[in-house]
């Protein structure tokens, strides 16, 4: 094995590990959803992800999450919380509405359909 060939293969380690820490284990700060007439609404993108990708609510209160998609590609067509039983399509270029309360703190992720893009609802007290 040539000096190239072994920094050719370093290169890769580093990098995957960078990747594998940004998207699966490096800790991200949730965005407080504004509360608008007694219900907590946010605003999120769908652009190869969520944003915010990390929501921070209140139990017991109305959630109103407000999904635009801004591309086309087929896995980002749905969106799920499996935890509320709820699901939406979304279609390109359209605002489309979830709502629930959420009535236990915790950690709930929503997803794509293929599990390709995630996000998480940070339910408090």
């Amino acid at each position: 094995m040539s000096i190239a060939d072994i920094s050719v293969l370093t290169g890769a380690a580093v990098l995957s590990a960078l990747v594998i820490w940004y998207f699966f284990l490096s800790e991200k700060e949730g965005a407080r959803v504004a509360v608008t007439s007694g219900v907590q609404e946010a605003n999120i993108v769908v652009k190869g992800g969520y944003t915010p990708d990390v929501l921070v609510v209140k139990a017991g209160r109305p959630v109103r999450l407000n999904f635009n998609r801004q591309e086309t590609a087929s896995c980002s067509e749905m969106v799920l919380f499996p935890d509320f039983n709820k699901s939406a399509k979304l279609p390109p270029g359209e605002t489309v509405t979830i709502e629930f309360t959420p009535e236990e703190p915790g950690e709930y992720d929503f997803q794509c359909q293929m599990g390709m893009l995630h996000g998480k609802l940070i339910v408090e007290e």
